[in-house]
Formats: structure tokens, C-alpha cells, sequence
């Protein structure tokens, strides 16, 4: 559904939108945001700026009205598409005719000097595990003969996780403390993990739900996924290599999860649609439930995904950050339809809200690996980083930024803004 708002000669009043590197006006993404003094609120990035919805309310179409004046946007995930196509196209409007700009001006907010919010009450939190490239180099860890299970092609393998203790961007990292048990060692020990990481993902946001009971077929899955933000399922992977048997992750995950505020929307990634890449001969045809024909031609994304670490030392020496990672969102096995179909397949009820990670997106090679079980090999391999430092895992005091770029040749660049997060030490 591409429209004059994704028009690449579109321009903007708000001047430090135009060119931006993630919110020109083609993009328009909501959050939820406080402006100085003021109480968390509905908002759309634009440059530099967030637009106060709540401040603008009376020019927006009657029926958004109610779903909008909140503190959360999960109302209005719920609203069908045809109605999310018209805040984009009122925000739009209003973002371009200069006749808006006098009205609509004293809404905006530079967005330095506000606190960004989660952007929707998550009642469930469900993790995948769609990267093939990284459950293959983890599997090759710790099963090098056989490092993909037989379901892994037949099934987008998921599990759930706790949606309690997801936070947005910014908020720092405690590092968790729990159980680790060494190949050598006689018996568990507690205590701080001495090997996190952090994991690239994308999360979807579900928008309108689906009852108890009742599938979602694969030709509606997409209109089901009301946005799309960066993921950083932190792990602890010690604590995970001891009691992941036979139950699958717990304490090595549930601590902290960080994801970026914004949420961009379907509609303004409607140009950067893929095909999802070919799988090779010899892999199964996915079940008939899990295949559409047009989700295959057009239901990936076209995103460069890209994860940053900045440590004390370099930040005291004032080097920039180093470039871990970088490479392409086409390396999910399964598109976001497949894992909403296969969620709700069993009849089990998604709601507005709902927060779905893919899990790690890894490339085929080490310079686009999603990981840093993956970059070092378990810990074998350390790297270096500009100031002399190494790692293999996270220290307290890094800090991992991942950002994400729809780009297509026609059309303007969209980001997803930044998924940044520190790590503080244990307490105690």
C-alpha cells in the first residue's frame, strides 16, 4: 500500500526532518512519551521533534480520537488498518502544508528533553528463534555433528518469556545473578553471571487479536502485526547452559529485555517489502498453514541491522563506538506472518499489545553475527577493540546500541531509532 506519503520529494516544515537519518516524514512512528512537566502521552517522531498527539487531538479523524487520548497505545493497535492508514495520511498532512504549520507547531517537543515510555502494555512477551544463521553457529557449539534439531525447518521454534521486565531504551542493565555449574565443577554455585550477552532481534507488536479458539489463517496474519521495534533479549548464558534442560530458558533471560520506543508502523515499511529468500532444495516446504504465496514474494523486510559497543575506558578516551555487527533482516528462516500464524495456530488468543521477538538475527559470517556467544565462539575467540581492551562477553560498564535502516532505491532511507542499554554491576 504505498501512497504519496511515501513520496521521496515529500518534504516536512519541520525542518531537521528532512534528511534525517531515522524520522523523516516518510516514516511517522508513535511512542509513547512525557514532555517536560507533563504526564506519558501519545506521540509521532519527526526529525529532531515529537508531535504531542493529545496537543492536536481536535484535527484528527473522530474515530482515532478515543484511542489516542491514552497513556498506552494498545487501543490503538487494536483499530483495524484502514484506520492506522488514516493517522498516517492526517499526520502527514499536517507535517507537510505549511497552511498546518501555525496550529500544529506549539504541539512539537524537542525530543532530547523528553522521557520516552514503553509504548503499549505487554501482556505476554513471546521469543522465536527464526535466525537460522545464529541456531546454526549455536548449535554447532555444542553439537557439531548435528547442530540443527529436526524440527527447526518444519517449525518456527518459540517459548515464552516474561513480559514484566522489558524496558525501553536507556534504561541500564543489572547485571543478574543466579546459578552456573562448570564442566569441572562438583556442584552449582550463585552468583553474577560472568558470561552475558546481548541478542539482535526485531520485536512485532500485535494489533488486533484474535479470539480463544480461533486461528489466524496465513493470508491474515500481516494485518495482525500493528508495528515493528529493535529487540535485546539480554542472556546470561552460563546460568542458560545450566538449566535450560529440560524446560527450555528461565533466569538466564527473564531479567531484562530492552527494546526501542518507536514503533514503526506497517505502513511506513509498506516500500522496503522483500521477498523472504528461497530456501535450499533440500529443506521441507513449509506446512500448508504456514504458506502463502504472497507472503513469500513480498512478506520479508529489506532492514540493515547493525549492533555498536562503547566500553568505560573508550568512553573515557573518546573513541566512538565499535561496530560489532552488521547485516540484513532477510536472514530469518520464517516471516513475521509465519510466526503470528504458527502462535496462534493452536487457538491460542493474542491481544493488542502482545510482544513478539524473532529471536537472534545472525548473518553467515562473523561480520554479521547477532551475538557474542557467536563473535568470540563461547568464549574461545576474544575480540579487540580499539583501546586495547578485550571481550568475549559483557562487562559492567558497556554499553550495546543496535539500530536498524529500511532502505530501497526510489525511496527514503527510515530508521528504527536506537535500542541502547548499560550494564551496572550485581547488587550486593
Amino acid at each position: 500500500m504505498i501512497d504519496h506519503t511515501h513520496a521521496a520529494d515529500l518534504q516536512s516544515w519541520v525542518t531537521s526532518a528532512n534528511g534525517h537519518a531515522a524520522f523523516p516524514i516518510q516514516n511517522l512512528p508513535l511512542g509513547i512519551f512525557s514532555p517536560p512537566g507533563g504526564g506519558p502521552r501519545a506521540g509521532v517522531a519527526i526529525g529532531d521533534y515529537i508531535l504531542d498527539i493529545k496537543a492536536i487531538i481536535d484535527i484528527l479523524p473522530i474515530d482515532l480520537q478515543a484511542a489516542l487520548n491514552q497513556t498506552r497505545l494498545n487501543s490503538f493497535f487494536a483499530l483495524p488498518t484502514v484506520l492506522r492508514r488514516e493517522l498516517r495520511k492526517a499526520m502527514s498532512a499536517s507535517l507537510s502544508d505549511l497552511a498546518c504549520q501555525a496550529a500544529v507547531e506549539p504541539a512539537l517537543h524537542p525530543m532530547a528533553a523528553c522521557e520516552l515510555h514503553l509504548p503499549a502494555t505487554i501482556g505476554d512477551y513471546t521469543d522465536f528463534y527464526v535466525g537460522i544463521h545464529h541456531a546454526t553457529h549455536v548449535g554447532q557449539l555444542f553439537r557439531p555433528d548435528n547442530p540443527l534439531l529436526p524440527n527447526y525447518k518444519y517449525v518456527p521454534i518459540g517459548y515464552h518469556g516474561r513480559a514484566s521486565s522489558i524496558r525501553p531504551s536507556g534504561v541500564p542493565v543489572l547485571r543478574p545473578v543466579g546459578q552456573t555449574k562448570g564442566p569441572q565443577d562438583s556442584e552449582p554455585v550463585f552468583g553474577p553471571t560472568r558470561r552475558l550477552d546481548y541478542e539482535l532481534e526485531l520485536g512485532l507488536w500485535i494489533g488486533e487479536g484474535n479470539e480463544l479458539g480461533e486461528p489466524i489463517p496465513i493470508g491474515q496474519a500481516a494485518g495482525h502485526i500493528a508495528g515493528f521495534c529493535l529487540l535485546n533479549d539480554w542472556s546470561a548464558r552460563d546460568f542458560q547452559a545450566w538449566e535450560y534442560v529440560p524446560l527450555g530458558p528461565f533466569l538466564a533471560k527473564n531479567f531484562h529485555s530492552t527494546i526501542s520506543p518507536w514503533v514503526i508502523t506497517p505502513e511506513a515499511l509498506a516500500p522496503f517489502r522483500t521477498a523472504q529468500p528461497m530456501r535450499d532444495a533440500a529443506d521441507p516446504k513449509p506446512l500448508p498453514y504456514l504458506w502463502d504465496e504472497q507472503d513469500q514474494a513480498g512478506g520479508a523486510l529489506s532492514l540493515d541491522l547493525s549492533v555498536t559497543l562503547s566500553t568505560t575506558c573508550m568512553r573515557d578516551q573518546g573513541l566512538p563506538d565499535f561496530a560489532l555487527s552488521h547485516g540484513p533482516s532477510s536472514n530469518m528462516y520464517w516471516t513475521p506472518a509465519q510466526i503470528v500464524t504458527h502462535h496462534a495456530s493452536n487457538g491460542c488468543n493474542l491481544q493488542p499489545g502482545d510482544l513478539l521477538g524473532t529471536g537472534t538475527i545472525s548473518g553467515p559470517d562473523r561480520s554479521a553475527y547477532g551475538s557474542l556467544l557467536e563473535i568470540s565462539r563461547g568464549g574461545a575467540e576474544p575480540i579487540t577493540l580499539p583501546s586495547g581492551e578485550q571481550r568475549t562477553f559483557l562487562e559492567d560498564g558497556d554499553e550495546v546500541v543496535l539500530t536498524a535502516t529500511a532502505q530501497r532505491e526510489g525511496f527514503v532511507p527510515i530508521g528504527f531509532g536506537e535500542c541502547r542499554a548499560r550494564i551496572l554491576p550485581a547488587k550486593g
